[in-house]
């Protein structure tokens, strides 16, 4: 696969304090087939989906007590310099960036509003080999309550335009504030920001939202929930899939999307 442009996500793992339960969870609900773990990387595991790498799973490091989550990466072609615009635009760095063997250097960093995301400078791995497809990486989104925080930053640490999406006529988007950021033009968007409502509790943090793609949106819920994880919104039709936030049961959160079953007229952006 060609390289990814810069600021486009690239890839996805998530740290889990049982791997293989997460592995068994996301086998059944996603379809996913996992490699041999990386010892000599912290028992790093790839995920696949028709033999193509999509995401990885690893657990915690020594003494590391973080939640599970999913964390998104964006392409860099020199994660140093972007780690110095993400300072300079008022982002935090959690990790600085580091070289991963061969296969690329990695950072992790914080948005202004709180967002956690990380950054990809690739070597031998080139992330997805797979994306847009039932079983791998679909789309992906920036909640926050703080948008004006959010969407400055993100516009200077990578080479994003952005439209915000207009309120039109339909009373699901009343009062809707979202924003798609492209890379190189309108015609590739590649990622989302939606504002946080009061229907988000008080304590939940800006996030990525990461949405995996399924072939049936209903049967992945079904699955989830069988297998002990939660349900947060949905299934709900949509101009761009059916789809659900779900949570795993050892509490990371992702969402599922059907992009085959499409709903109403598109939103216009302006």
């Amino acid at each position: 696969m060609a390289d990814f442009p810069e600021g486009a996500p690239c890839w996805v793992d998530a740290m889990f304090t049982d791997v293989e339960a997460a592995k068994e969870f996301y086998a059944d609900v996603l379809g996913w087939t996992f490699g041999e773990a990386s010892s000599e990387h912290g028992n790093y595991t790839q995920a696949y989906s028709d033999g193509k790498a999509v995401a990885a799973v690893v657990p915690p490091m020594p003494g590391g007590d973080a939640p599970s989550q999913w964390c998104l990466y964006f392409a860099s072609d020199d994660a140093a310099a972007t780690a110095e615009k993400i300072r300079a635009a008022g982002g935090t760095l959690m990790m600085e960036p580091m070289q991963v063997g061969t296969f690329g250097t990695m950072a992790i960093a914080k948005e202004p509003s709180g967002a956690v995301f990380g950054v990809w400078q690739p070597g031998e791995h080139k992330g997805f080999e797979k994306l847009g497809e039932a079983g791998s990486y679909a789309w992906a989104e920036v909640y926050t309550r703080e948008p004006g925080k959010a969407d400055p930053f993100l516009e200077r640490v990578f080479p994003y335009s952005s439209l915000q999406m207009a309120a039109g006529d339909d009373p699901e988007a009343a009062g809707m504030d979202f924003k798609i950021f492209s890379v190189g033009g309108a015609d590739h968007p590649v990622l989302g920001r939606m504002k946080m409502g009061d229907e988000f509790p008080p304590q939940v943090p800006s996030y990525v939202q990461v949405y995996f793609g399924v072939p049936d949106c209903d049967l992945a819920v079904e699955k989830t929930r069988a297998r002990g994880g939660q349900l947060y919104f949905g299934p709900m039709d949509s101009p761009f899939g059916r789809f659900a936030a779900l949570g795993d049961p050892q509490g990371a959160v992702f969402a599922v999307i059907d992009m085959n079953t499409r709903v109403g007229e598109m939103p216009d952006f302006t």
